[in-house]
């Protein structure tokens, strides 16, 4: 029996990194999505010594053209793909909705949501031609309850909530299933920029740092380890649904 493939945005370092290090690691094809970095290239040769199938692919999401351009990639050289893990995730522009850059905020629309479906759309032969077919979307608090300044970050992942249950509705018939999973303060390069901005621009910003502090932030490998078996096996029973890797 061949190896699963699984498909993991934002994947040349944080989180995303992790769970393409342990979806290799357990045995499984990994075709990981990024923009174009020393760590996306250093991702690929770690891949390739688990899997030569596994590879990583330069992708700007925020980009439509190359997230037609490199899904189409993929489907010729995948023709089934058994999980999706909708890592990537931006959170700029950080400040009031009536005075942040428009085509900043609709950037982290395109790459948080729209995305998303495009790139799904583009794979569903290859995920129903898999036969079983788990997505995951990695979601966020802020999902659920809005916060100041971040009103595109709400926003998207309040909708990528909502994709995911509409995927979860619509792909069952062909053996699709979707989750979603808030994975808790992870110590993470959006962390940083969070803590970088300016008060006035972000009145909660000390909590933040307080949570840098007071050593609240999360390894990422010990995050995607928490998640892992959400992400690998979850049923069709638990499609649709929302978790928080807290209550886990």
């Amino acid at each position: 029996m061949s190896a699963e493939v699984y498909l993991v945005t934002g994947a040349s370092k944080g989180l995303g990194r992790s769970i393409c290090e342990l979806l290799a690691n357990n045995g499984y094809v990994v075709i990981g999505l990024a923009r174009a970095s020393s760590e996306l290239s250093s991702l690929d040769d770690l891949l390739k010594g688990f899997n030569p199938k596994s590879l990583t692919i330069s992708c700007d999401l925020s980009n439509p053209s190359e997230v037609s351009f490199v899904g189409k990639q993929i489907t010729e050289k995948y023709s089934s793909v058994h999980g999706i893990i909708h890592n990537a995730g931006i959170i700029s522009p950080i400040g009031s909705m009536f005075d942040v850059d428009s085509s900043v905020w609709d950037q982290t629309m395109m790459v948080n949501l729209l995305s998303v479906q495009h790139l799904t759309k583009i794979l569903h032969a290859s995920m129903v031609n898999a036969q079983r077919c788990r997505v995951t979307t990695i979601s966020s608090g802020a999902a659920i309850n809005s916060l100041e300044s971040w009103s595109a970050y709400c926003t998207s992942k309040a909708g990528l909530e909502m994709w995911t249950k509409c995927l979860a509705d619509e792909g069952s018939k062909d053996g699709i299933s979707a989750i979603s999973i808030a994975p808790g303060i992870v110590d993470t390069d959006m962390q940083v920029k969070i803590r970088s901005v300016s008060k006035e621009d972000f009145p909660m910003v000390d909590r933040f740092i307080e949570f840098h502090e007071n050593g609240d932030l999360v390894a990422p490998n010990l995050v995607a380890k928490a998640l892992f078996d959400l992400m690998t096996c979850h049923t069709m029973e638990q499609s649709g649904e929302r978790f928080d890797v807290r209550e886990l």
